[in-house]
């Protein structure tokens, strides 16, 4: 740990102690105009269309002329098991190409979008927080720019046009009793995940069971996500199974007459989003897959576009490493042909000492024995981030209660591992506050050997083989356990040739293991494949382990009870 005069730790402490609330932090920032934010990026004012005047979507014109200049380097935020507290890897992401910014370098941040039901439900905003936020805030954590009203509309009219062809007559002989095309909306609402609809006289449709997901576990957002065009866009909708026939085949969007109208809905939110940090440094914000549910990344597009751009591009995926940083390589990379050329892994001593065993309602009280403890964890996602062959750099995310001893215990762990860390204090002072860590990443990218990059496993070895290697190689599992409906799933899709992609396990982000309750780093347990779909627009495999839902319920304790407007139309109590 670096050393730090005393009168500094303390200042530190108290700034970082008494910061006012984040949408207080963010009413008080300065913005400056998206179109000079936009050209001082690198891109011209055809390239920009303004939403407003501190957001914009950035055009095809920007990826015609930038499509054949060399790529700047791509830097993966990634940590530690999360808990329910949050341990700040978009709060890192955010600080750290502030840092960037103050070191002068050139460099973009690319984030996901974030979901309306977490906000209201348990986790609040997801736009950094302090003194490394994205804004304006209000508006990336509410419609933003409507993607995913485009998404959850062009996902529900594909669920529409299967179920009137059944009801006009049926010419592709669906088995309505295999519509596997569900619908979306952007809540958790556990009320729908199973419903019958079409209930009535028989001109209100025909019953059928089916249910809803949130709009995060969508294909058409994976598919949003991971397009690298409209033309790719238009293969991956004609692409996607809506049912099976009486026969056993599948039926996909393509034959319905639906993907134009699909398209016309997405044409829009197929362009990335540019906004800005509280120091006005550039950042593109762009589809928010689930990383438990889905693949955890921004889009393939926004992150290619910001590569073009810029030198250094800092980008995050979903929940811990063993769920974002595994599909961001084994599914966005292997599609896009990236690679991160350094990985920042989050770490911060109040997750430490949940998972060492220390009450929720206790992670303010010094615990030494339970951040040893929870260093467990931290070594598991270490191992087996060290096996993609990227330079790892930690980042010690400091709260205001965390103790001295606790710290030099963190710096001392990464020192026996050999991972250089640097103390992360941007949350209280901004872009100053992760320089050291900036210093160190673009040392470790400077050191990346490019032959040294790999996938943990081949995409056309068999589907269970894929899943044993990430359950032993990830999860640390002994072994894998598959249900009735998950061994007829593999038996499908090898019988359809649908079994060569790779895979996006739904697994639960509270455990490396796939029981929540199990925290620090379980052993001696098996994993629990309950089912297998394919996801054939997206170009995964979808395997749902443990108790693992695709629609989130509502907590007892609602985030949007402290959720409002003031007499002034200013929305209060966003975090």
């Amino acid at each position: 740990m670096p050393a730090h005069e005393a009168t500094a730790v303390e200042r530190i402490y108290k700034r970082i102690s008494e910061l006012p609330p984040d949408i207080e932090i963010a009413r008080q920032a300065y913005l400056q105009p998206i179109i000079d934010i936009g050209l001082r990026a690198g891109f011209r004012r055809e390239e920009l269309e303004p939403y407003g005047e501190y957001k914009a979507k950035i055009n095809h014109r920007a990826f015609d002329r930038l499509g054949g200049r060399s790529d700047g380097k791509l830097i993966l935020i990634t940590a530690m098991t999360p808990t329910t507290a949050g341990e700040g890897k978009t709060l890192t992401s955010v600080g750290l190409a502030q840092a960037m910014g103050k070191l002068g370098l050139s460099h973009m941040l690319c984030i996901r979008e974030p979901s309306l039901g977490p906000t209201f439900g348990l986790k609040g905003g997801a736009a950094g927080g302090g003194y490394a936020q994205v804004l304006p805030m209000e508006e990336i954590n509410m419609h933003f720019t409507g993607d995913m009203h485009a998404v959850t509309t062009a996902h529900n009219l594909l669920a529409a046009t299967v179920d009137n062809h059944v009801f006009h007559g049926n010419e592709l002989d669906i088995d309505p009793r295999r519509i596997v095309w569900r619908r979306v909306i952007d809540l958790c609402d556990r009320q729908l995940r199973q419903c019958e609809i079409g209930l009535g006289t028989r001109f209100d449709g025909f019953p059928h069971v089916t249910g809803f997901d949130i709009t995060a576990a969508s294909e058409i957002m994976a598919i949003l996500a991971l397009a690298t065009d409209l033309e790719d866009l238009h293969h991956r909708l004609a692409r996607v199974i809506v049912a099976f026939r009486r026969n056993n085949e599948p039926v996909m969007a393509g034959q319905l007459e639906v993907v134009g109208a699909m398209m016309v809905l997405l044409r829009d939110a197929i362009n990335p989003n540019i906004v800005q940090t509280i120091e006005n440094t550039p950042a593109l914000i762009h589809c928010g897959p689930f990383g438990n549910i889905a693949h955890g990344c921004n889009s393939v597009r926004s992150t290619c576009l910001a590569l073009k751009v810029a030198d250094y591009v800092v980008t995050e995926a979903g929940f811990g490493a063993d769920l974002g940083a595994e599909k961001f390589i084994n599914i966005k990379c292997r599609a896009a042909g990236l690679r991160p050329h350094a990985v920042v892994f989050v770490i911060s001593c109040r997750a430490l000492k949940r998972h060492g065993g220390t009450a929720p309602d206790r992670l303010t009280e010094g615990d030494r024995v339970a951040v040893e403890k929870g260093l467990d964890n931290v070594r598991v996602h270490l191992e087996n981030l060290s096996k993609f062959g990227v330079p790892i750099v930690a980042a010690v995310n400091r709260f205001s209660f965390d103790q001295p001893d606790e710290l030099n215990r963190v710096f001392e762990f990464c020192r026996e591992f050999g991972v250089p860390a640097a103390l992360s204090e941007v949350a209280a002072l901004g872009g100053e506050g992760g320089i050291e860590l900036a210093q160190k990443v673009v040392r470790a990218v400077g050191d990346a050997d490019a032959s040294r990059f790999r996938f943990l496993y081949d995409e056309k070895d068999p589907i269970k083989a894929k899943i044993e290697t990430i359950a032993r190689e990830m999860y640390r599992a002994d072994g894998v356990d598959y249900e009735e409906e998950a061994e007829a799933g593999i038996r499908l899709l090898e019988k359809l040739q649908l079994d060569r992609n790779p895979l996006c396990i739904a697994k639960t982000q509270s455990s490396v293991s796939d029981d929540p309750k199990k925290l620090g780093a379980p052993s001696r347990w098996r994993l629990t494949v309950n089912d297998v779909r394919i996801s054939n627009g997206a170009g995964f495999i979808v395997v749902l382990t443990g108790k693992m839902l695709l629609m989130p319920g509502m907590p007892k304790h609602l985030n949007m009870a402290q959720i409002g407007v003031d007499h002034e139309g200013k929305v209060f109590g966003l975090s």
